[in-house]
């Protein structure tokens, strides 16, 4: 008989550091107007379906394989480097990242040429598919602007329930979000869809099983510091990322 799969939670501030992981993986609640989740979609980890990630490591041209939803990349496309992080718009080890570490990540390495950087959603819970729906609706040049305002005020939108939804209605009417584009956004199944196969797609493909998760140049990072990024980049040796 199968075991029972586990609920799973973000890195914690010790797994952040050591780069341990939590397993099993779920979205629960609603998301929003017409487009909810009823119960719970669940994902399993099945070993058999991982192979290429065996080790954690997929390589840089398994990772950026084209997947359901177009990668939106910033940082030169030339770059020697590209990391890729998963993350969940409601985690708050995401947020910290966000708000602390990719300032000078970006000071650093993506706006010196050296590192091309891509964020793929990996939801943990329906208020945080909702709020990446807002950001792919708000277009590829608001993507990460959106990311970003939404990371900061984190605190002030992420709870549970309806008063989540109607706390981050107003993070996205200050982005410049109608109520009827607001509704319209959350209401697309299709973009639903894929962002909960690319969730699906990191776990099952790439090994992702908590968040936040990084790879450099297709080699699963340990750490979240920016000590971690110079580790993992100088250990990298700054060879050309493969091209598909």
């Amino acid at each position: 008989m199968a075991k029972p799969k586990k609920k799973p939670t973000e890195t914690s501030t010790d797994e952040a550091s050591a780069g341990k992981n939590k397993t099993g993986l779920y979205i629960a609640g609603a998301v929003a107007a017409v487009v909810a989740i009823a119960g719970f979609i669940y994902f399993g980890s099945d070993s058999a379906t991982r192979s290429r990630a065996a080790d954690g490591n997929p390589g840089t041209a398994a990772l950026m394989e084209p997947g359901p939803l177009k990668d939106i990349m910033i940082g030169d496309g030339d770059a020697p480097i590209t990391i890729v992080e998963y993350a969940s718009m409601t985690c708050g080890h995401c947020a910290r990242f966000h708000n602390d570490v990719f300032p000078e990540l970006k000071e650093k390495y993506i706006d010196t040429g050296k590192v091309q950087y891509v964020l793929r959603e990996f939801p943990l819970d329906g208020l945080a598919v909702a709020a990446f729906m807002l950001a792919r609706c708000a277009g590829d040049d608001r993507y990460y602007p959106m990311v970003g305002g939404m990371f900061e005020t984190q605190k002030t939108w992420a709870v549970p329930g309806e008063d989540g939804k109607q706390k981050l209605s107003r993070i996205a009417k200050q982005a410049g979000f109608s109520q009827e584009s607001f509704d319209k956004c959350l209401a697309d199944q299709e973009l639903f869809d894929k962002i909960v196969e690319v969730r699906k797609r990191g776990n099952e493909e790439y090994g992702v099983d908590s968040t936040p998760s990084f790879f450099v140049n297709g080699k699963r990072m340990k750490g979240i510091e920016i000590k971690d990024f110079d580790a993992a980049i100088e250990g990298s040796g700054g060879e050309k990322s493969p091209k598909d």
